[in-house]
Parts: structure tokens; C-alpha cells; sequence
């Protein structure tokens, strides 16, 4: 058995030592142009040209949560795409989206800025209450994430194209729905996949049926943010702040204004990290399922997208 690794930007020995390591009776090596056609390809970002060498592929297991790039590519027809179902990357969104939440209901950025000019401040208590939190895309991290924030007693609200029931969450789901949700959350946590229908979702139109004093924390993808309806949303002051993970170009381009505007939170798309030792486990397991003929989670419909 042949596996290919073609990782873009990403350190190829510790994944070599790690899959040879998990998979001793495998040929794993890193894909170079003209390489013999493997079985099976880790991939994150390949270019077209190795998906063009490598007609015999069965599958291609993808490193990151997201596939929306992979899915632009011309890819062999009866080639399998695979997603990480988790690989650590859950707990570190919850813990990513809760930490925002509560800076924001705990107005931690005010007292931030108060201390750097030496001032005692004292803020009124916010209501909990008045606080729903509404995650649109109900996938294994916004599961997990919905799941996470209701330790912290805030209302949550889920919406998904198609209905989900999550215990102690109020779910939504399809166009009909979306109204409904919006108009039900003060913070909008974003974690949809990419795709055609959901590219600018998170537009002037949608964010302002957010409550008065709506916030955004956008963890999925930049391409889902019109960066423009914001930057209007929060100077008019209907929305409070955001904050942002991923954008449009990444890295930020100097002189953005999400770098400076005062209610804009910037990270370095770091929200959730691939964790190696996790996420090799994963795959291998998933290539011993395929090799035996059993059933391959995280599979990707490329109708719906993800």
C-alpha cells in the first residue's frame, strides 16, 4: 500500500514518522511531481497537478476542517474525499468561542482598556438572559460548541439546513428558519461550511436581524463575511463588536480596517489547530475501515459541499 503525503506549508517529517510509525506494513512518502500513483493522499492545499497525477487514488484524507478549496479543484472521479470528523479541533473551538462570549458578556475589553490608562472601573452586571447565543452550522464543532456554551447558562440557539435536535438547545433549520434564529440572538457564532450558497451570508441584511447590540464571532471561513456590511453595521452602531479568526486573505493585509477598529477582535486563524498525533490516529483508522470494505466517516457529499 502506497500513501502520499502533499501538504502544503505544513512540516512533512513528523507526519512521515507518525504514519510509518501507525501503518509499518505502508509506503508513505512525501508526493514529489512524476511520483508513482499512491493508494491513498494526505493532503491539505495539494496543487492540480498532483491531483492529476494521481488518477488511482481511493481516497484523500483532508488535514483541516475545511474542504472548500479541495472541492474547487478538478479531483479523480472515483476518488473518496475524507474530513477530519474532530481531531482535537472541538474542544479547542469551544474553548475559542466561549472565551469571545464571555469576553464580551463580561465586558473584559473594557476593563482591558481602562487598566492601560490606569483607571479602577466599575461596569453594571449583564443579564445573562439577554444574552442568546445562536451557532449557525450545527456540524460536529458546532455541536460541540452549542454544547459547551450552556455550561455557562447562556440561551442557545442552533440553526442548520436540515433539523437537528440537540438537548437544551433551540434548533433551527433551513430558509424558513433563518429569520427566526437571527431575530433570536444577540451573539451570531458562525461555524458553517463553505460553500456556493452559504459564500456572503454574513451580510448587511443577515446581521442586522440580529438583536440590538449583536455580535459576531466568525470561526469558519472569511468568504462567509462581507467585510464592508460589517464595518457599516458596527460604525452605525447596531452591532457591539466582532470577533474574527478567519478572512478573505489571510495572512490580514496591512491597513484593513478590522486591524484597528475598536470593537474588531483579530486572531491569526487560530481558533482550532489540526493536532498531528490526533488526526493521524484518525486517518489511519479510517484507510483500515476503507481497506476492509466497512464504513468511512467524514466522507464528503461534493453536491452539498462538505
Amino acid at each position: 500500500m502506497n500513501i502520499t503525503f502533499c501538504c502544503t506549508d505544513t512540516k512533512a517529517a513528523p507526519w512521515l514518522d507518525g504514519l510509518r510509525s501507525a501503518f509499518p506494513e505502508a509506503s508513505v512518502d512525501v508526493w514529489q511531481p512524476g511520483a508513482p500513483v499512491a493508494d491513498y493522499a494526505v493532503v491539505w492545499a495539494p496543487p492540480q497537478q498532483f491531483l492529476d497525477e494521481q488518477p488511482g487514488l481511493k481516497a484523500l484524507f483532508n488535514i483541516g476542517a475545511g474542504v472548500d478549496a479541495l472541492l474547487k479543484l478538478r479531483l479523480p472521479p472515483s476518488t473518496l474525499v475524507v474530513r477530519l470528523d474532530d481531531a482535537g479541533m472541538s474542544v479547542q473551538m469551544a474553548e475559542y468561542v466561549c472565551h469571545a462570549v464571555i469576553r464580551h458578556f463580561r465586558e473584559f475589553d473594557g476593563y482591558e482598556a481602562d487598566v492601560k490608562q490606569g483607571r479602577w472601573s466599575f461596569r453594571k452586571p449583564q443579564v445573562r438572559a439577554e444574552f442568546p447565543v445562536g451557532v449557525m452550522g450545527l456540524g460536529v464543532l458546532g455541536e460541540h460548541v452549542a454544547k459547551a456554551l450552556q455550561v455557562f447558562e447562556f440561551p442557545v440557539h442552533g440553526w442548520s439546513r436540515s433539523a437537528k435536535t440537540i438537548e437544551g438547545v433551540t434548533t433551527h433549520h433551513g430558509a424558513d428558519g433563518l429569520n427566526e434564529f437571527l431575530a433570536s440572538s444577540r451573539v451570531l457564532v458562525n461555524l458553517l461550511p463553505l460553500t456556493p450558497e452559504t459564500e456572503g451570508i454574513l451580510n448587511r441584511q443577515t446581521l442586522g436581524r440580529l438583536m440590538p447590540g449583536g455580535y459576531l464571532i466568525n470561526v469558519a471561513r472569511g468568504a462567509h463575511l462581507v467585510d464592508d456590511d460589517l464595518l457599516v453595521l458596527l460604525n452605525d452602531r447596531h452591532m457591539a463588536g466582532a470577533t474574527l479568526d478567519v478572512f478573505h486573505t489571510e495572512p490580514l493585509p496591512e491597513g484593513h480596517p478590522f486591524w484597528h477598529h475598536p470593537r474588531v477582535t483579530v486572531t491569526p486563524h487560530t481558533a482550532a489547530r489540526t493536532l498531528r498525533a490526533e488526526s493521524i490516529a484518525q486517518i489511519v483508522g479510517k484507510i483500515r475501515a476503507f481497506e476492509q470494505g466497512e464504513f468511512v466517516g467524514g466522507a464528503v457529499d461534493a453536491l452539498r459541499g462538505y
